[in-house]
């Protein structure tokens, strides 16, 4: 089977219009999740950088098995409030309002060469905030992976007219 066929797609989820591209399905089959996990260990085997940064929350179960088996730090990107000591913060704008992330301030040092990882990239918003995040912490950001990439909503040109380039598995193009 190939990757995208693992991947569920849920119409009008969480709001009508939307095509959710569910990765539970993929994770649940053994075959998928692991197909998955070696095409990215194939992808970053032979690229130099020192620690992903992984996303809350689908970006942790990428970045957890990529950072053990290549030998990385692993640093998490996660909401306001769910780290316990101090943190440094990336406000981001939405449709609708604000959100945030944040990061130990002890989790990069000046000159750390990162990889962000998450499951699915969409608007880009996210992503961009974690990177500048680690930018101001002092990292470079070697690049931005993904499972999945929905290229018709723009995350992809927003990450690189910011100088970040990206890494995708699968695309859902259109719908």
């Amino acid at each position: 089977m190939t990757l995208k066929s693992y991947i569920r797609t849920v119409p009008d989820w969480p709001k009508e219009g939307i095509m959710f591209r569910d990765i539970s399905t993929l994770m649940l089959n053994p075959e998928g999740f692991a197909q998955t996990c070696d095409a990215l260990l194939t992808h970053y085997r032979g690229l130099d950088f020192d620690k992903f940064v992984a996303i809350e929350s689908r970006g942790f179960i990428f970045g957890s098995v990529l950072a053990k088996d290549l030998g990385k730090g692993l640093v998490i990107a996660r909401k306001p409030g769910k780290l316990p000591v101090k943190t440094m913060r990336e406000e981001y704008a939405l449709e609708y309002g604000t959100d945030a992330v944040e990061i130990h301030v002890d989790a990069l040092d000046s000159g750390d060469k990162v990889v962000v990882i998450d499951d699915l990239l969409a608007t880009g918003g996210t992503a961009l905030a974690v990177s500048n995040l680690c930018r101001k912490m002092g990292a470079e950001v070697v690049e931005a992976g993904f499972v999945i990439n929905l290229p018709d909503i723009g995350g992809t040109k927003k990450l690189s007219e910011a100088g970040i380039s990206t890494f995708h598995l699968v695309e859902f193009e259109g719908d």
